[in-house]
């Protein structure tokens, strides 16, 4: 089979929760190999998130840093990138430096134009919020603090639909964005390959392993939706470790190359 460039398509292996395992494990030795570089990959993130949480602060609509949290999982594959490009030089014997990461990544092109799907993914994830809020709360639905949003959502009949609701929909959109990006980005950083190749290739590695990569799924929200609570800052050190397993799990599921 030929990707849509005329190149061959990358081979997808079968893997088990073992595997997810051990790639966790790799991250781990890759964050303590190279701290510096995951905390700054992390505190970008959380940083993104502070600020954000802080506009909507700003702007009264702290109500809306719920959705935010769960959502903000959404773009972490696009900010990981870099840690990808960490694990894959350690890997490889090559020295570490900002400025050659940064440099590798932005050479990928292909890499800039998938970071649309994420973010596209986003902001239907947030509009679709702000509608079932007018929806089933009220058009011109405001609240003066967090907690008077969720005592309407946990304690009325209309809260508990709009809870039901967003949950569903943000569960539907949370599989489709990792199917098409699990794979795609460290595959995109590793080979000469189009964004429409990469993220076949990714639905590919959930079809063809459903099971383990579900639980993969599933570990990434959790540690994640937790790691946001305290204000974000607990992603100082669960976004690089998970970016550099997701790194080692890509390596496992995506044969190399023959030759």
């Amino acid at each position: 089979m030929t990707s849509v460039s005329g190149k061959i398509d990358p081979v997808v292996r079968r893997i088990t929760s073992t595997d997810i395992a051990e790639a966790l494990g790799e991250g781990l030795r890759d964050f303590q190999a190279a701290p510096l570089y995951g905390l700054a990959f992390g505190a970008l993130y959380a940083g993104g998130g502070i600020v954000i949480l802080l506009s909507l602060t700003a702007f009264g609509m702290i109500y809306l840093a719920y959705p935010l949290a769960a959502g903000f999982a959404l773009i972490g594959p696009f900010v990981a990138t870099g840690l990808y490009e960490v694990s894959r030089r350690r890997e490889a014997g090559q020295p570490l430096s900002m400025r050659g990461i940064w440099s590798t990544v932005k050479s990928r092109s292909e890499i800039g134009w998938m970071a649309f799907v994420p973010l596209f993914v986003f902001v239907i994830w947030m509009y679709q919020v702000r509608l079932l809020i007018a929806l089933l709360i009220g058009l011109n639905a405001s609240f003066s603090s967090l907690r008077e949003f969720i005592t309407v959502v946990l304690t009325t009949n209309e809260g508990m639909l709009f809870l039901a609701i967003g949950n569903v929909v943000g569960a539907a959109l949370s599989l489709i964005l990792f199917s098409l990006t699990v794979v795609s980005f460290p595959l995109l950083l590793d080979r000469d390959v189009d964004c429409v190749t990469a993220m076949i290739t990714s639905v590919r590695a959930v079809v063809t392993n459903p099971v383990p990569m579900i639980g993969w799924a599933a570990v990434i929200v959790v540690l994640l939706i937790v790691s946001a609570l305290p204000y974000f800052l607990g992603l100082l050190v669960t976004l690089p470790v998970l970016g550099h397993a997701t790194w080692h799990l890509y390596r496992r599921i995506v044969a190399p190359v023959p030759g």
